[in-house]
């Protein structure tokens, strides 16, 4: 009896120790994990923390990247406007150069004309020395050749309208330098001192007629009047470029280029 008494005892005591000792593991353990869970509620207050940091980083740079965006569409549509305005500046610049273009040879064929009469009027000088000689009255200036002759040479008086035969010799030379040199006109100039205009054109006529109709000069080549001549009187031969040639060609060198 006294040994079961004991038994019982030593059993109670065991049982007593081994409870304490698993309520004391439970205390640690809960208190392990009470420590595990404030740590995982820190990381959790962390995290959401982080998270709401995150959040308004994506939504400014969902912003930023919209705003880029919206940049970059603003952007195409310049660079298009631009490429339009450039190709049209380059069109429209294109057109100003071949207009330039058109005006340039235009000039050069004008002053190509003006080089042409200049060396024109150096041959008719020249053939105009050989042909009347060297004491006759020829000059040239601003590309004009002027060949002077005096009223009695051509018509034996100063009042008449009938050409000499020496004034006739000296016309067929005029007119051999004429058809030497086809591209040049002739302006006959009367020139009266005494105030006889209408004399002075009816003499500077009848050597434009002589030309015309014994020498075959043609008549488009050549004008006649009478002038004032102040203290001189005689007949001029203005030996020049055909200016209606000239006028011709450059009107339809402009109708050409319009």
């Amino acid at each position: 009896m006294l040994r079961f008494l004991l038994t019982l005892c030593f059993i109670l005591t065991a049982s007593s120790f081994v409870h304490a000792q698993r309520k004391s593991d439970l205390i640690a353990e809960i208190e392990t994990l009470k420590a595990e869970l404030d740590s995982t509620k820190t990381v959790v207050i962390e995290a959401k923390k982080n998270e709401k940091i995150g959040l308004t980083r994506a939504e400014s740079f969902e912003k930023q990247v919209t705003e880029l965006q919206d940049a970059n569409s603003t952007l195409l549509r310049n660079l298009n406007n631009f490429a339009k305005v450039t190709n049209t500046n380059s069109a429209n610049l294109n057109r100003v150069l071949a207009k330039l273009e058109e005006k340039e040879n235009q000039l050069r064929a004008i002053n190509d004309a003006f080089t042409s009469n200049d060396s024109t009027a150096v041959v008719v000088l020249t053939n105009a020395k050989r042909s009347l000689g060297e004491n006759s009255k020829v000059g040239v200036s601003k590309g004009i050749v002027l060949v002077s002759s005096s009223l009695e040479s051509l018509f034996g008086t100063t009042t008449s309208i009938k050409v000499t035969e020496s004034g006739q010799a000296w016309l067929e030379k005029i007119a051999h330098i004429l058809k030497a040199n086809p591209k040049v006109a002739l302006t006959i100039e009367g020139l009266s001192m005494t105030g006889e205009i209408e004399l002075a054109a009816d003499q500077a006529k009848v050597i434009g007629e002589i030309l015309q109709n014994q020498f075959e000069i043609d008549p488009n080549r050549i004008d006649s009047l009478g002038k004032d001549g102040n203290f001189k009187e005689g007949i001029n031969l203005n030996i020049h470029p055909n200016y209606r040639q000239f006028y011709s060609m450059t009107k339809e060198n402009m109708k050409a280029t319009n």
